[in-house]
């Protein structure tokens, strides 16, 4: 199809890029598609192959709607949602910074906040501002809340046990508003990034963030000095176990390109379980000298001890990262990091090593 009926064609559908990795994850699965009540079947199925997720179709009542596609299928969505509700907290963070109106929103961030409530930090002015409730926290998602919350648009997925409580109560979702579950096949936070802004239909801000993140980049390499190379990552559990953060990571890799080369911790501790989205594992006692040989070490307390308290601990002190006194702390919101958790982690780096 080409020329008028084409273009005609093309307005009815817009597609968000679920990225290059397959999907793996049993969670989700494939959705319906609804489409634009008007049009023939046969005309949509000759003219869909050749669109563009820049435009936009109108559903019965007139409002204008895009059309999603996701590991649950094609979703239509408001093209100029209201009023989102959130599940994940993680990917909360990236709908502030896109500005986009959140009418509610899953709080919990990994060793940031609890079950207790209250916005994480880096963004709890922003959700003050917009009015954004607080969606109660629970072993199950509170359907209650997001019904009264009257959201045109839902936004879950990820990582975590967020994205299995949004899985596990999808069809309630969707009975609520439409639902978009970001799929967890998307490891990298500018592939999040990316999907959400779809998502939301603020994919025109993307661009302007990822040059604003590159600039940083460039910004930081020249500024610091690295102290010694490579790098291991520890991640301070409350359990009090050692874990380290796979040099393929998110952490790992946001501070290699600034210079930080990440130690193989992976091969160190003979091809460990890798837990939850694959950034993190835990290792015994005995392990902890040769996997935390790296002449430097970050440390990231995620619900566990500080630095200041793992420099009280014998088990500890006499890794060369500690006995050189190249050990270096870094905030919860490193570890997952959302856009701005990256740019705030890439200030503070620049901060510990300009001379």
């Amino acid at each position: 199809m080409s020329g008028p009926a084409a273009n005609t064609a093309c307005r009815l559908r817009s597609t968000i890029s679920k990225g290059s990795t397959s999907v793996s994850d049993s969670q989700f699965r494939r959705h319906g598609l609804r489409i634009f009540a008007t049009a023939s079947v046969a005309f949509v199925a000759l003219g869909l192959a050749s669109c563009s997720s820049e435009h936009s179709s109108e559903d019965a009542s007139g409002t204008e709607t895009r059309v999603v596609s996701t590991d649950k299928g094609d979703i239509t969505v408001p093209a100029e949602p209201q009023k989102i509700a959130v599940l994940s907290a993680g990917l909360a963070g990236y709908l502030f910074t896109l500005d986009a109106p959140i009418a509610i929103t899953d709080t919990r961030l990994l060793g940031v906040t609890n079950l207790d409530g209250g916005f994480p930090p880096q963004w709890a002015e922003k959700a003050d501002k917009q009015g954004t409730q607080e969606l109660p926290a629970g072993e199950t998602l509170n359907i209650e809340a997001l019904a009264a919350a009257e959201p045109d648009l839902i936004i879950g997925g990820g990582q975590g046990i967020s994205a299995v409580q949004a899985n596990e109560s999808y069809d309630q979702l969707s009975n609520i508003a439409p639902t978009v579950l970001i799929s967890s096949s998307l490891a990298t936070w500018q592939e999040q990034l990316t999907a959400v802004a779809e998502a939301a239909g603020e994919s025109e801000k993307v661009d302007g963030l990822l040059q604003a993140y590159e600039d940083k980049v460039a910004e930081v390499k020249d500024a610091i000095t690295i102290p010694a190379t490579p790098v291991s990552y520890f991640l301070s559990l409350s359990t009090n176990e050692p874990a380290f953060i796979p040099q393929s990571a998110t952490l790992p890799t946001l501070l290699s390109a600034v210079g930080f080369e990440p130690d193989d911790v992976i091969t160190k501790a003979n091809n460990p379980e890798l837990y939850g989205s694959g950034d993190s594992f835990i290792i015994s006692n005995e392990l902890l000298a040769p996997v935390g040989s790296a002449p430097a070490m970050f440390v990231v307390p995620v619900a566990g001890r500080t630095l200041a308290e793992l420099q009280q601990d014998p088990l500890y002190v006499g890794l060369p990262a500690f006995a050189g006194n190249k050990v270096y702390e870094l905030p919860a919101t490193s570890y997952r990091p959302d856009y701005d958790g990256v740019m705030a982690t890439l200030d503070q780096v620049q901060e510990m090593f300009t001379e």
